[in-house]
């Protein structure tokens, strides 16, 4: 049938639609769904974030690909932390850095860290992101958030 086929279709973008409608909304973390670091890091946001104001999504996700395609970045390169703010793409340390000036706590003192020039930042960053599976660990797939914080995350 294919009104069905075309209805089905259009829902699939009213999906894909309404997820990145919510995604210009909100600042967006994209992280390696898979990397208990990442894990991690994504729990402390949640936990210091007590406005709600950020978003997540896997980098391996369907809503982390589209985001990653769309500010050009590299689709099959899971080692870097993306912050989307405001129709701009952050990475790496830069990322990090700007996530935790809008936390909660003393951990908004980390970005008084972002006066030391961004190639040492991200030299540091980058010698933990190639260490972080043997460190760390590694999940098999990605995390599923629990009922109470899935709200956001986008698929």
């Amino acid at each position: 049938m294919p009104f069905l086929k075309s209805y089905k279709l259009l829902h699939a973008k009213t999906i894909i639609y309404f997820n990145l409608h919510t995604m210009n909304n909100s600042p967006v973390i994209l992280f390696d769904g898979v990397c208990n670091l990442c894990n991690g890091s994504v729990q402390f946001v949640i936990k210091h974030d007590k406005a709600g104001l950020f978003k997540f999504a896997s980098l391996q996700s369907e809503a982390g690909q589209q985001l990653l395609k769309k500010y050009q970045l590299p689709a099959t390169n899971f080692n870097s932390f993306v912050l989307i703010q405001d129709e701009k793409a952050y990475t790496k340390s830069t990322a990090a850095l700007m996530v935790a000036k809008q936390l909660t706590g003393v951990v908004k003192s980390l970005y008084a860290f972002s006066i030391i020039p961004t190639f040492i930042r991200d030299g540091v960053y980058n010698f933990i992101a190639k260490n972080r599976y043997s460190w760390f660990g590694k999940k098999d797939s990605c995390m599923i958030p629990s009922a109470n914080i899935e709200a956001r995350f986008l698929k």
